[in-house]
């Protein structure tokens, strides 16, 4: 993973790199975007080889599929298509463990004739267009079999592979059936759905009971995982899930679906199993169970379970960090990233440890500031809104009594835009079932500016212009023709640019969670 001879070139991201048409004016934006990505993709490869060698096969096996779909779309000389040919026949051990591992989807049953195609249509047809005449492209593919060979050198590995190998699962393993755990309700956090399923197989298989395990692609969503989790603090109780026939969840194995905006403090134990990029992101996932607790609730909880009144209101997290090595490999690419990884031993955060015993906040406020200089929008607004949460205790209840779409509106802020603002959940592609769903998808903001008749994406100037307080009057004027009109707009807007990249189908469409007339 060297800069300067990295183990993958994956010219199928930076093309520009192997651009010889008659014009040179190359968009330096546009090429410097591509050199990120790729180096962005090189460190994702890390990152889940940190989280699992289950992760980092997948990228593996994701990697291996795209640009096989490359050399398939563009070997069109017969010399091209028996090269092709050859290294399947060379490497077909492997592209038939990596087809098996591909349908090794839980609860699916035996693998049915016919579905045994190493690349998908769907990566045939997305393979990117390049003009012949523009670009090397023989150069282009011969760089893709030298990535393809890398590629089957580690999965030959990964294949080999077992879980009696995997010192940190058995670390974790440890770790659960310690004196610190055992009986306890744990949430263990993982950045990777993979990794999610990969510990949840495993510890299963280890023997462990009241086990669940939730990421983006859970049917149903968290709702009820949630529940039996946490049904306390969720407004249910252990007699009331046994009255309904449903299983106590002790151990829950969650991707950062959970990490923000949800009532866990039935548990009082966390595990990081990997830790994420982003500190606000740490700082949530422990929100989740370092929360206000509820004396009602509580009396009940230790009624039912007196058990455990000696642990609650006492916090306890433990963090997997990675080996020395591969954090330093990791951390070159900050500048790249421009998100410094939070694999540092000395951030943590307000009246808790984050990493290690030795952190403090001052270290990752600092830290916060100086990282692109200032915190994104994004970053702004989550730590608002826990921010909101810890100052109202009732807010969480109140948001969880909202209906599943919300329309209103407000007075026009003197530094605000005249319009709509919309919110709206995206669809995407569910890998694991080959469907696009909300549950795999993506939550934009849009913000229709009426004055200029454009719609506006970007995150602060949509705060900016719909920030309220409990005391902001309902304010809402237009004419309901008008807003259906603004609001057909924006969803061709989204058509035209989200749905058309993610290449939806028709019928495929975004659902309308709130929007709020701002005149």
């Amino acid at each position: 993973f060297s800069r300067k001879k990295p183990l993958f070139s994956l010219p199928i991201y930076y093309p520009l790199a192997y651009y010889i048409g008659d014009d040179k004016t190359i968009d330096p934006l546009e090429e410097g975007r591509q050199e990120q990505v790729v180096a962005l993709i090189r460190t994702q490869f890390l990152k889940r080889f940190e989280s699992s060698v289950s992760a980092f096969e997948t990228s593996c096996d994701r990697l291996l599929k795209k640009l096989l779909a490359f050399l398939e779309v563009y070997s069109e000389k017969e010399s091209q298509k028996k090269r092709l040919q050859r290294w399947k026949e060379q490497n077909a051990e492997i592209l038939g463990y990596v087809a098996q591992y591909s349908l090794r989807l839980p609860d699916e049953g035996d693998i049915e004739e016919g579905e045994e195609d190493i690349v998908p249509q769907e990566l045939l047809d997305a393979v990117i267009d390049l003009q012949k005449e523009d670009y090397n492209i023989e150069e282009i593919m011969a760089e893709i079999f030298l990535d393809l060979d890398q590629i089957v050198s580690f999965l030959e590995e990964t294949k080999k592979f077992k879980p009696q190998h995997d010192d940190k699962l058995k670390k974790l393993i440890r770790l659960l059936k310690s004196k610190d755990l055992e009986g306890q309700k744990v949430i263990v956090f993982t950045e990777f759905a993979d990794t999610a399923k990969y510990l949840y197989k495993n510890l299963a298989e280890a023997g462990f009971e009241g086990l669940d395990q939730v990421d983006s692609s859970t049917k149903g969503g968290p709702g009820e995982i949630i529940k039996r989790f946490a049904p306390y603090y969720n407004r249910s109780s252990s007699a009331e899930l046994k009255e309904k026939g449903l299983e106590e969840i002790q151990i829950l194995i969650s991707t950062d679906v959970l990490s923000e905006g949800l009532n866990l403090q039935d548990a009082c134990r966390m595990i990081n199993y990997d830790i994420h990029w982003n500190p606000v992101r740490l700082m949530q996932r422990i929100g989740r169970v370092d929360r206000r607790l509820n004396p009602k609730v509580e009396k009940k909880f230790i009624e039912d379970h007196p058990e455990v009144e000696e642990f609650r209101g006492k916090i306890m997290f433990w963090n997997f960090l990675p080996p020395d090595e591969l954090n330093e490999i990791l951390s070159l690419y900050r500048k790249v990233t421009h998100k410094t990884l939070m694999i540092s031993k000395t951030l943590g955060i307000e009246g808790k440890k984050l990493l290690t015993p030795e952190d403090d906040f001052d270290a990752l406020r600092e830290f916060n500031m100086a990282y692109e200089g200032e915190k994104s929008a994004s970053e702004e607004m989550h730590l608002e809104y826990q921010s909101l949460l810890k100052d109202n205790p009732e807010l969480a209840q109140v948001l969880e009594h909202y209906p599943n779409s919300i329309f209103s509106g407000r007075k026009k802020l003197s530094k605000g835009c005249s319009g709509v603002f919309f919110c709206y959940s995206l669809p995407a592609l569910d890998k694991e079932i080959g469907e696009f769903t909300q549950e795999a998808g993506t939550t934009q903001w849009y913000l229709y500016d009426a004055d200029k008749d454009a719609i506006l994406e970007g995150l602060g100037d949509i705060i900016e212009s719909i920030r309220s307080k409990p005391n902001t009057n309902r304010h809402c004027v237009m004419e309901q023709k008008l807003l259906v009109e603004i609001r057909d707009k924006v969803r061709e807007h989204i058509k035209s640019t989200y749905l058309k990249q993610v290449q939806a189908p028709i019928g495929v469409n975004p659902t309308l969670k709130a929007w709020m007339e701002l005149c």
